[in-house]
């Protein structure tokens, strides 16, 4: 049986607990915009890129630019202000997976819709820093989720140049948008962070499971 060469993770929701730090760094960044939201509508954004994010929920118009580019310094410091070690934690299970695909010859790549600063303070606080083959951030590809560039990057950066024999694992629709624009053959979504399962369901995938823990059995490795 076929088994992946290449496993590529999402962070926050998919092997990061997730908790409202996000949500929460989002929300006050549009507040100190005058722009008033609640949670529910920040659903279709999550998985993508911030700063796109902020493009899309701050009204268009004149100063446009710099609303988003202050949006986006104030979320980026809510979240390296909350991400500190006791306050952020892996999803159960999470660092087994990881370092036994590893151990089991399969490559492991993280990828987020954070930037690279912003992912190495977490993956510091997290101890993390050696965990996987590679780390893909949002501000290092052209084009964030749904966009296949994520993906391809951890790709690129791990010498897999077949798709079909790479894993996509993430927590929203934009995460399984991206594996499947990337024909990654295992296109897997996780209900544990930001989108349940009846919304993963709307998005194109392979498998759906509770947690990143069942990811190992669905690809037949360890």
């Amino acid at each position: 049986m076929t088994r992946p060469a290449l496993v590529v993770f999402d962070l926050v929701g998919t092997t990061v607990r997730a908790d409202d730090a996000v949500p929460r760094a989002f929300l006050s960044a549009l507040a100190a915009e005058g722009v008033t939201l609640d949670a529910g509508a920040l659903v279709h954004v999550r998985g993508a890129t911030k700063r796109l994010a902020f493009e899309r929920l701050l009204p268009p118009g004149a100063g446009h630019a710099a609303a988003v580019a202050r949006a986006y310094t104030h979320f980026t410091r809510g979240l390296h202000e909350a991400y500190r070690p006791g306050t952020v934690e892996p999803v159960t299970g999470a660092e087994a997976v990881l370092t036994g695909l590893r151990r089991a010859g399969v490559r492991v790549a993280l990828n987020t819709g954070f930037d690279r600063a912003l992912t190495d303070h977490l993956l510091g606080v997290l101890g993390w820093t050696s965990l996987a083959d590679a780390v893909v951030c949002g501000d290092e590809v052209a084009a964030g989720r749904p966009a296949p560039d994520l993906v391809r990057a951890a790709m690129a950066r791990t010498n897999v140049v077949d798709a079909s024999i790479v894993a996509n694992v993430g927590d929203t629709t934009l995460d399984l948008a991206a594996g499947a624009a990337a024909g990654a053959g295992w296109n897997i979504g996780v209900w544990s962070g930001a989108h349940d399962h009846a919304r993963l369901l709307t998005a194109p995938h392979t498998h759906l499971c509770a947690s990143v823990a069942d990811v190992p059995a669905i690809l037949g490795v360890g």
